[in-house]
């Protein structure tokens, strides 16, 4: 059994895939599985990823269901105590596994670390804004705003899944945000600040270019949360705030978009949550 699974989704990036998987295999530390879900492809992936043979285990679906189910199967078919997931437009510096398995070795009571990251736009390297900066330890409260947890740079004890679930299939995006959330309102989420991995955006084929309006998905998870019945009184303070002004911001813009029966809908969950604070 190996020490740490790691898991890439991938939907018709072959050339990047390629490099995902190449930056995984020159990781210093070694005693990994890869487990690469090609999520119904149709641009060359299986035969670009045959090269790898044995080294890696490579699953397809067999019609398109998203990046949720393709980590999730990931999930299921991985056999690692640590989990550790990587988009197939990204890639590793060499160091990163070694830094975070070192970084448990260290502190076996963590369940989640993440890495900092080298952030490309189109090409160009950015620094992130200051709202985007990562936090280390109890990150629930600044995490209700916006997803502070990249999936590329994070590791997670496997028993996590057992008690929050996996990803939620049935959000098209923001499917992250979601199971962040489920986790720091239960434990502490680590900063490793060495930027590890190399995220890239800015191209049209990424879940925040083909879905506009985020934010009904956060709404979602956020409904989820208060819900489950999980949070503390502080927590879910903080929460129902959130959710009110989400809900509030969206639905105006639905509105002056002419979304009338969308923005009536926001409008009116956003004074059930009012009521409950």
């Amino acid at each position: 059994m190996a020490i740490v699974s790691i898991i890439i989704p991938t939907f018709n990036r072959a050339d990047k895939v390629v490099r995902a998987v190449s930056s995984v295999l020159s990781q210093t530390f070694e005693d990994i599985e890869i487990i690469v879900v090609d999520d119904a492809s149709t641009d060359g992936t299986k035969a670009a990823l045959a090269k790898y043979g044995n080294k890696i285990i490579y699953i397809q679906h067999s019609f398109n269901t998203g990046v949720s189910a393709a980590r999730n199967t990931g999930i299921r078919k991985s056999t690692s105590k640590q989990v550790s997931f990587l988009d197939s437009d990204d890639y590793w510096l060499p160091e990163k596994l070694e830094v975070q398995v070192e970084f448990f070795n260290r502190h076996p009571e963590a369940v989640a670390c993440q890495t900092e990251e080298i952030w490309i736009r189109k090409g160009r390297r950015v620094n992130p804004r200051k709202k985007h900066l990562k936090l280390t330890g109890d990150i629930f409260l600044p995490s209700l705003k916006l997803c502070l947890v990249s999936p590329s740079s994070v590791m997670l004890k496997r028993s996590l899944f057992e008690e929050v679930g996996t990803f939620d299939e049935a959000l098209p995006a923001c499917e992250d945000y979601d199971l962040w959330l489920r986790i720091a309102c239960r434990y502490p989420v680590y900063l490793i600040k060495e930027p590890l991995v190399v995220k890239e955006g800015g191209h049209p084929d990424q879940l925040s270019a083909r879905h506009r309006g985020m934010d009904r998905f956060r709404i979602e998870a956020l409904v989820k949360l208060v819900k489950s019945g999980k949070l503390n009184k502080g927590q879910l303070e903080a929460t129902l705030n959130e959710l009110s002004l989400k809900c509030l911001v969206y639905g105006n813009g639905c509105l002056k978009r002419g979304k009338l029966d969308e923005g009536t809908y926001y409008l009116r969950l956003q004074e059930i949550m009012k009521r409950r604070m």
